[in-house]
């Protein structure tokens, strides 16, 4: 479609999709997961130093439904996936999912302990992993300018917000798999 001459300076011709999606990422609302010394990086990156408002989270929500990314900090054990699931299921959609450290994306030192999810990518899907021991805050503003780039690409229209969640490993025992309630 052409545009007039005389309206070229007063018009912006963009999709729905990318003005929805620079609104998505320019007002982010994080529900705070803290499980372990990582959670102490993740309440630095709020503070003024690193200031995490210029990217529009101005505040953690307490509420899951007042959330939209859920940064998952710290070690993810089999007795705790279940309430992850439940509160990654409670966020408005679409929802973002980032693992900080390397506890919450591998395991970290206790990988392949009895209690320790091998990442929580097991339990939720993820966007963002930013890996560190624990991550510096810097690290988690990366992760975070990455995760504004995959917010760009995203499609919403037509399609559902939903990702796939892919099945557990046969590794897993059966126990664990009950734990998240899936038995296949």
């Amino acid at each position: 479609m052409e545009v007039p001459e005389d309206l070229k300076g007063n018009l912006v011709v963009t999709s729905v999709d990318a003005l929805v999606n620079w609104s998505r990422k320019s007002a982010l609302w994080p529900v705070s997961f803290g499980l372990a010394c990582c959670a102490f990086e993740m309440i630095a990156t709020a503070m003024g130093r690193f200031d995490i408002a210029r990217f529009g989270m101005e505040a953690f929500r307490a509420s899951p439904r007042q959330a939209d990314l859920m940064i998952v900090a710290g070690t993810v054990t089999w007795k705790m996936s279940p309430a992850i699931q439940r509160i990654y299921e409670q966020m408005a959609d679409p929802k973002w999912v980032i693992a900080m450290g390397v506890c919450a994306t591998s395991g970290g030192p206790y990988y392949g302990s009895y209690s320790v999810v091998p990442g929580v990518d097991h339990v939720v899907p993820v966007d963002v992993y930013v890996p560190g021991c624990p991550p510096r805050p810097d690290a988690l503003l990366y992760g975070i300018m990455e995760l504004h780039e995959k917010i760009k690409k995203y499609r919403h229209i037509g399609r559902s917000a939903q990702k796939p969640l892919s099945g557990l490993p046969a590794d897993h025992t059966p126990q664990q798999r009950a734990m998240l309630g899936r038995d296949h």
